[in-house]
C-alpha cells in the first residue's frame, strides 16, 4: 500500500530534483535589519538636506522618483524576473509647480512618518498613514502608491520602511508557522483558510510536509478546493490565492515558501489572457514592483492549468467556452511580446493556440464535464502524470 501511495508523486519529486539541480533555489540575500534601518534614516536625512540646501539657495526643491510604469526601465533576467535597470528614467516632483506641489507635500509627510517609525522601531499600516491626514492624501490609493515610490527611491524593500499593508490573500493546507509576535498559525487546523500574514518577514519556524504549493487565481476555485478537502485527499500540499491580481503580501508568501521548503510551485489559473498575466506576476514580477524583484518573484513557478491545450484534449463542451474579446486579443498579443516569453516556448505554444482558437475558458468550465471533475479527475491526473508546462 505504501509504494502505491508514493507513486502518484514521482513526477512531482522528479520536478523538485530538477529544480534543485538547476540551481533554481534563490537566496533571499536579506541584510541585517539594523543595517538597513540605519541606511534608510541616512537616505531620508540626505533627501531633507537636499531640500534645505535648495531653499538656502533660493531655489525650488525638487524630488526625483524612478519611473515605475515604463517597460523601458526594466530588464529581464531569467533567474530573477523583471528588475528595474540601474539607469532608469526618473520623473521630477517640483515644489513650485501647481500640478505637483500636492504630491511633493504628500511625499514629505510620508517620509517624516517613515523616519519616525524606523527610528523608534515601531510599525504602522498604510491605512494608519492615510487616516493620519485624510485631507492631505485624499485617498488610500495615493498613500499606497507613494509608499511604493519611496521604497523605490530609497532602494529598500517596502517592509524595511516599517509600513505594512493589509493582506487580501488566503492560505490553507499542510503548513504551520509562528508570527513575529509569537502567535502560532496552523493552516490545516480548520476548514476555513487563514489570511496571509501582513508581516511575511516576521514569519519563522515554518513546518510542512507538503509535496507542492499551488497558487490558485480565484477565490471561488480556492474555496472549491477547500470544500472538497483537496489538501488532505490527494496528498499533503499548500494552496494559496491572492484573489485575482495578487497583493505584495501574497507574492512575498509564495516566495517565502519557496525559499524555505524548496518544493515545486504550480499555478492554477483561467485559460485566458488575464489568468496568464496573473501567473506571470507571481513568476516574473511586474513593472511597477520591479525594484523589489529579488524578494517577490519565483521563476520556478510551473503552469499546471487550465491550459488552452487541455480544452481540446478534454473536449470541454463548446457552450462552456467563451470567445476572446478584442481586449483579450490585445492583451494576448502584448503578453507574447514580453521579454520572458522567449525563455518559455511551451507557454508560447499554449498562448498561440489560444490565439488560433480564439476562445478562453474559466476553471469552472470543467464542471461541465462533471461537478467534481476539477478535484477528482483533472488535478490528480495532472499531478500524477506531470501535466504542467
Amino acid at each position: 500500500m505504501g509504494s502505491r501511495a508514493a507513486e502518484p508523486f514521482s513526477e512531482i519529486d522528479r520536478l523538485r530534483a530538477q529544480l534543485l539541480n538547476n540551481g533554481e533555489v534563490l537566496t533571499d540575500g536579506r541584510r541585517v535589519e539594523e543595517e538597513i534601518s540605519g541606511e534608510i534614516l541616512t537616505r531620508i536625512e540626505n533627501i531633507i538636506l537636499g531640500i534645505v540646501t535648495s531653499l538656502s539657495k533660493d531655489e525650488a526643491p525638487v524630488l526625483a522618483l524612478p519611473n515605475r510604469s515604463s517597460w523601458a526601465n526594466v530588464s529581464f533576467d531569467s533567474a530573477i524576473g523583471l528588475q528595474m535597470s540601474s539607469g532608469s528614467s526618473v520623473s521630477t516632483i517640483r515644489s513650485d509647480c501647481p500640478s505637483s506641489v500636492t504630491k511633493f507635500a504628500q511625499i514629505l509627510k510620508i517620509l517624516s512618518v517613515i523616519f519616525r517609525l524606523v527610528q523608534s522601531n515601531s510599525y504602522a499600516t498604510k491605512r494608519d498613514i492615510y487616516y493620519n491626514n485624510t485631507q492631505l492624501f485624499g485617498s488610500q490609493t495615493t498613500v499606497d502608491s507613494i509608499v511604493d515610490d519611496i521604497s523605490c527611491m530609497l532602494k529598500v524593500p517596502r517592509r524595511s520602511l516599517h509600513v505594512f499593508a493589509s493582506s487580501k490573500g488566503l492560505i490553507a493546507g499542510d503548513l504551520r508557522y509562528m508570527e513575529e509576535d509569537g502567535t502560532r498559525i496552523d493552516c490545516h487546523s480548520s476548514s476555513a483558510a487563514v489570511a496571509v500574514s501582513s508581516n511575511i518577514g516576521g514569519i519563522r519556524n515554518i513546518v510542512s510536509s507538503a509535496k507542492f504549493v499551488m497558487i490558485v487565481e480565484k477565490d471561488a476555485t480556492f474555496q472549491r478546493l477547500l470544500d472538497d478537502d483537496f489538501c488532505t485527499k490527494l496528498c499533503p500540499c499548500i494552496i494559496i490565492t491572492g484573489k485575482g491580481v495578487p497583493d505584495v503580501n501574497s507574492r512575498l508568501m509564495v516566495r517565502k515558501l519557496w525559499d524555505t521548503l524548496h518544493i515545486p510551485i504550480f499555478a492554477l489559473v483561467d485559460a485566458d489572457p488575464h489568468g496568464i498575466e496573473i501567473m506571470c506576476i507571481y513568476k516574473y514580477g511586474s513593472v511597477a514592483m520591479s525594484f523589489e524583484a529579488r524578494s517577490l518573484t519565483v521563476p520556478s513557478v510551473m503552469w499546471l492549468g487550465l491550459l488552452p491545450s487541455d480544452l481540446q484534449r478534454l473536449r470541454v463542451p463548446e457552450d462552456a467556452l467563451i470567445p476572446l474579446t478584442k481586449r483579450d486579443e490585445s492583451k494576448l498579443s502584448s503578453l507574447l511580446k514580453r521579454p520572458y516569453l522567449t525563455s518559455q516556448p511551451d507557454w508560447q505554444k499554449e498562448m498561440e493556440l489560444m490565439q488560433q482558437t480564439r476562445v478562453k475558458a474559466e476553471i469552472q468550465s470543467l464542471a461541465a464535464m462533471a461537478p467534481d471533475f476539477l478535484t477528482s479527475i483533472y488535478l490528480p491526473n495532472k499531478l500524477h502524470y506531470g501535466g504542467w508546462v
